[in-house]
């Protein structure tokens, strides 16, 4: 049994366990996948015997536990300082860090009107204000990392990086609900979405049966906020 476990929720909505998972499985290293789902009777109990904060991501290693996304993607970078994580340049690690953060404590529009949920697919929606404003917003930042800091491969600043992991679960969303993107923005959505990881993530969630009703949308829904 490894001393390495990451506990996440359902793959098919839990975006914050994605960013974790993410950060876990580029390690390299053996991780054991301990998942929950996520609003049902008992689960916030059990998640408290793994979570301080009785939420998910959380890395457990030995008698350590990481309790938050940003912090999981950064201790998993000191277990693994070979792997890449952020970019060296101070002009490209200031970028990164930035966006990486304001992904962190922002874009409240997409988070509060646009859940994820992998399994869905809505197309035609009307952009409220706040979640066209959060778009804008991503496709900005991701086509500026890509023309600045990203020749070197197919991902923000090249290689598949904290960044990407922090962006991850907005590249579904824009997914579900059919964002027409710019086309640096759409390129680097294509990438995403065949990096061999976030695959494998989203194979787990499509096979999913679980329904949480916080992570649907209504059937005839012809808005997005």
């Amino acid at each position: 049994m490894s001393d390495l476990k990451i506990i996440i929720g359902n793959k098919n909505y839990s975006t914050w366990s994605l960013r974790g998972w993410l950060a876990a499985m580029h390690m390299g290293l053996d991780v054991e996948e301990v998942k929950f789902d996520l609003y049902t009777p008992g689960s916030k109990d059990e998640l408290l015997k793994h979570s301080p904060s009785g939420m998910v991501p959380a890395l457990v290693h030995g008698g350590i536990v990481v309790w938050d996304s940003l912090a999981i993607i950064d201790y998993c970078a000191r277990l693994a300082p070979d792997k890449y994580w952020w970019p060296d340049g101070d002009a490209a690690y200031a970028f990164a860090r930035s966006m990486a953060a304001e992904m962190h404590s922002g874009f409240m529009g997409l988070r509060t009107f646009a859940p994820m949920n992998i399994k869905g697919k809505w197309s035609g929606l009307t952009l409220g204000e706040t979640v066209a404003f959060d778009i804008a917003r991503a496709d900005t930042l991701w086509s500026e990392a890509r023309e600045r800091f990203g020749q070197d491969g197919d991902f923000l600043f090249g290689g598949f990086s904290a960044a990407d992991m922090m962006f991850a679960p907005v590249v579904h969303r824009f997914e579900t609900y059919s964002i027409e993107m710019s086309p640096t923005a759409r390129a680097y959505m294509d990438a995403m979405l065949a990096q061999p990881l976030m695959a494998e993530w989203t194979k787990g969630g499509l096979a999913e049966t679980a329904v949480i009703p916080q992570g649907e949308r209504p059937a005839d829904m012809t808005h997005l906020g």
